[in-house]
């Protein structure tokens, strides 16, 4: 994965806009403020169950990025297999990030 995606990851950490983990994230989600949700491509079959069967329930956009649950931890900081962004600019600068990189 691309140095900008990963770092993109970090800034919108430092920004207080990013949910790290399967129960804050589902939380995010139920209220709303979720505007993209982002899985590892090695997440456990039970979490991603989980975050599935909640993406049905509230409809927020979820894209699972080529990196795996140790590489996305080093871009946020936190062991992390799922993340959700709550911010629509960050969330629109995420997914086209990722769409370059896919590209390239």
């Amino acid at each position: 994965m691309d140095k900008k995606v990963t770092g993109f990851l970090g800034l919108i950490r430092r920004a207080g806009k990013l949910i790290i983990g399967c129960d804050p994230v589902v939380q995010s989600m139920a209220d709303g403020k979720s505007k993209l949700v982002v899985m590892a491509n090695d997440i456990s079959a039970n979490t991603k169950k989980v975050i599935l069967r909640n993406n049905e329930l509230y409809g927020v956009k979820l894209i699972t990025i080529p990196i795996s649950k140790e590489e996305l931890s080093i871009a946020v900081g936190k062991s992390a297999a799922v993340i959700s962004v709550e911010d629509a600019g960050f969330a629109a600068g995420l997914e086209k990030k990722i769409a370059d990189d896919k590209e390239e």
